[in-house]
């Protein structure tokens, strides 16, 4: 190699992760939580969605209207969260909407999960939607080590494995990654990520909210 030669790193394919703190949380959440211990108390079965029962264990999860219910805190947590939701798609997007363009976020599916000691979410994915988003109500012992609780995203770089020898080292450090929750955060994610909520151990239940939105241009 000549010594005058200059490599230039070009990373390309970012996934990108949007983390932040529900503003309204303190006001919001005792009313939410009471919704949904409401709403679970009325669950005929543990998994009221019937999606995927066998992927899921010790939770409670509700059918996919949650934010749907006609309660003022609950509409306004679903008003948050589609404008968060919307500022992230119009910054991502900005290179490729039209200057002009307007566009709007629809939380099309919610549902909330109430975990219990030993419970959790094996790998998924959602389709029908562009972004996902996790609202952390209340994480239970989660954040203390140990307990579990976290939320396991995957690489979706399907081949990045199929051949493995000293050079590819480095994807080593990068196959999942591994987010612990904190009371009041939203993290918002790209709906083609596989991810899975790790088994969680604690004597307080982990309640969270979750969402699929879409973006509509007009």
């Amino acid at each position: 190699m000549n010594d005058n030669s200059i490599i230039e790193e070009i990373n390309t394919w970012t996934t990108p992760f949007y983390v932040t703190q529900m503003p309204d949380h303190a006001f919001l959440k005792d009313a939410l939580l009471a919704a949904v211990y409401q709403q679970k108390s009325l669950q005929t079965t543990a998994i009221e969605s019937r999606i995927a029962p066998k992927a899921k264990h010790a939770l409670h999860e509700s059918t996919l209207e949650f934010l749907e219910l006609a309660d003022a805190n609950i509409m306004e947590a679903k008003r948050v969260l589609e404008e968060l939701v919307l500022e992230i798609a119009a910054s991502v997007n900005k290179a490729f909407w039209p200057e002009d363009m307007e566009a709007d976020a629809h939380i099309i599916e919610s549902w909330y999960h109430v975990t219990q000691n030993g419970g959790y979410h094996d790998v998924h994915s959602h389709p029908n939607c562009s972004w996902c988003g996790i609202y952390y109500l209340s994480p239970g012992d989660s954040k203390e080590e140990g307990n579990g609780g976290l939320n396991r995203f995957y690489d979706p770089r399907v081949n990045a494995e199929h051949y493995a020898d000293p050079g590819t080292a480095y994807l080593g450090g990068q196959g999942v990654w591994d987010f612990t929750p904190t009371e009041g955060q939203i993290i918002i994610f790209p709906s083609y990520l596989k991810h899975s909520a790790l088994p969680y151990f604690g004597d307080t239940d982990r309640v969270v909210i979750a969402f699929n939105c879409i973006i509509e241009a007009y």
